[in-house]
C-alpha cells in the first residue's frame, strides 16, 4: 500500500457539484462530456481513501490492500432493475482487508452531496448461520456487545442504528426475553452522517479514521462471531 502520493486527500466543491449535476443529467452523453470533472472528483476520492488506508494500516490488517481495491464503480449494474439509470448518485469506497471484497465485516463509506454523506459499519444482510451466531451472542453473553454499543464515546458517534428489525420474538426466543429488542434484529448497522461541510473540511480523512476507530470493535466482535471464532468439538 502506498502511503505517499501527490493526491490532495480532500474533498472540493467541484466535487460535490459535479455529483449534484449528474443526478440530473444521469446519461452516458453527458457523462462523458463532463468526463475530466469526473476523473477528478475520482482523483479526490483516491487521495482520500489513501489517506484513510495509511491511517488505519496502525490498527487494521490492511497489507497489500490497494486504494483501487477499496473504491466502488460509479456505474450501475442495471441488468435486473427497472431504474436504468447507468450512473450511481454517489461516491463510495469500502475499507477492509483486500478492501470492498473483503468479505467480512468492514467500514464503508458513502459520499452524497445534500448531506447524504455517511460512514457505516456492523451487521447487514447477514447470512441465516450468521444471524444465528449473532443471536446466540445476544441470548449467551451480550454485556460484551452492549457494553461497546452502549458506550457513551460509541452512542455520541453513532446514534442511529439501522436494519430491519422483526415484528415479532424470534423462533426459539421468549417474548420476554428481556433482551428481546436485540434479538429482533435482523440487522444491526450503525450510521455517522456527515454534512456536506463536514466532507469539504481538510481534516476529513482523519476523521473518517477517528469513527472507524469508534466502531472497530463492534466490527470485531462480529467478525469473530462470524468467521474466528472455532466451533468447539462435540463429545459423546
Amino acid at each position: 500500500m502506498t502511503t505517499k502520493s501527490s493526491l490532495k486527500a480532500a474533498f472540493t466543491a467541484p466535487t460535490l457539484e459535479f455529483m449534484r449535476e449528474l443526478v440530473q443529467n444521469n446519461n452516458r452523453e453527458w457523462f462523458h462530456t463532463n468526463r475530466p470533472r469526473y476523473d477528478a472528483a475520482k482523483a479526490e476520492l483516491c487521495g482520500v481513501v489513501e489517506r484513510v488506508l495509511a491511517s488505519m494500516s496502525a490498527f487494521e490488517p490492511l497489507a497489500n490492500t490497494s486504494v483501487k481495491d477499496c473504491i466502488f464503480r460509479i456505474n450501475r449494474d442495471i441488468r435486473f432493475s427497472k431504474e436504468k439509470s447507468p450512473y450511481k448518485s454517489n461516491l463510495a469506497f469500502a475499507i477492509g482487508p483486500g478492501g470492498r471484497h473483503s468479505g467480512r465485516i468492514d467500514y464503508y463509506v458513502h459520499i452524497q452531496p445534500g448531506n447524504q454523506s455517511f460512514l457505516g459499519a456492523g451487521m447487514w444482510q447477514p447470512t441465516p448461520a450468521n444471524l444465528a451466531k449473532y443471536r446466540q451472542e445476544v441470548d449467551y453473553n451480550v454485556e460484551e456487545l452492549k457494553n461497546i454499543i452502549e458506550a457513551d464515546e460509541f452512542k455520541a458517534y453513532f446514534p442511529e442504528a439501522s436494519g430491519e428489525v422483526m415484528k415479532t420474538s424470534p423462533k426459539g426466543y421468549p417474548i420476554d426475553h428481556p433482551e428481546i429488542d436485540l434479538l429482533r434484529r435482523k440487522e444491526l448497522f450503525f450510521l455517522h452522517r456527515y454534512t456536506d461541510k463536514d466532507v469539504l473540511k481538510p481534516n476529513f480523512a482523519d476523521e473518517i479514521v477517528r469513527g472507524c476507530r469508534i466502531i472497530k470493535p463492534y466490527c470485531d466482535l462480529l467478525n469473530y462471531l462470524f468467521f474466528d471464532e472455532k466451533e468447539e468439538p462435540v463429545t459423546l
